[in-house]
């Protein structure tokens, strides 16, 4: 009988041997018996925690996406009241986050990628993801910006940051997270630049009556 509590511990050293096992042979390669062994449990303990190969993928994923979701939330969260410049910084950090950027889980994100154009499960948690990540960008960009600015600015800053991390992962040195990081704030910095010059030009009973 398995011990009380023991199953989120089990669940994290599978998703965990999922990792290291995407990194060593890639995710065709990632089979069952190989995330077992790495672990040190027999397949059927696979079956009983997650149903199966897919179902251990996904849990996988949604455990990198709880993890991005968490590095970008306990930013923002410390800034409160802050200006929207510090919370798209705070966004892109998250996004830039060690728990994003380690080897293993660069491989699996560049697997869940490829993977989501064919599997639904995955394609769902492919595209919440990337709605959150417009979602929260467009907010911030509307603080200051007119709401068709700030829709395009967060279009542009989400395919910079998948962008950067994408061309970071594929290089042979790696992603340079700090070059990323101010590459994405001189983005954030030009663009917010087109509001205060709108702010400026734009005659205060004008601003006023604009639609939001």
């Amino acid at each position: 009988m398995p011990k009380v509590g023991m199953q989120p511990i089990r669940r994290r050293q599978l998703i965990e041997a999922t990792l290291a096992t995407i990194d060593e042979f890639g995710l065709a390669d990632a089979t069952i018996s190989r995330i077992a062994r790495r672990a040190g449990v027999s397949t059927g303990i696979i079956s009983h925690y997650f149903e199966g190969r897919d179902g251990l993928l996904e849990a996988t994923m949604r455990h990198i996406l709880t993890d991005l979701g968490t590095a970008v939330n306990e930013r923002r969260t410390r800034l409160g009241e802050a200006p929207p410049r510090a919370h798209l910084h705070a966004i892109i950090d998250g996004n830039f986050d060690r728990s994003q950027t380690s080897r293993s889980v660069m491989k699996t994100w560049l697997a869940f990628w490829a993977s989501s154009m064919h599997h639904k499960p995955l394609q769902k948690l492919q595209r919440v993801n990337d709605r959150r990540l417009y979602s929260n960008l467009c907010a911030q960009f509307h603080r200051a910006l007119p709401k068709h600015q700030a829709r395009d600015a967060a279009r542009g800053l989400a395919a910079l940051i998948d962008g950067l991390w994408l061309r970071g992962a594929l290089a042979p040195e790696g992603l340079n997270v700090e070059r990323a990081r101010r590459l994405a704030y001189d983005y954030v910095r030009e663009q917010l630049a087109h509001g205060d010059t709108l702010a400026e030009t734009t005659p205060r009973r004008h601003r006023e009556m604009q639609p939001d």
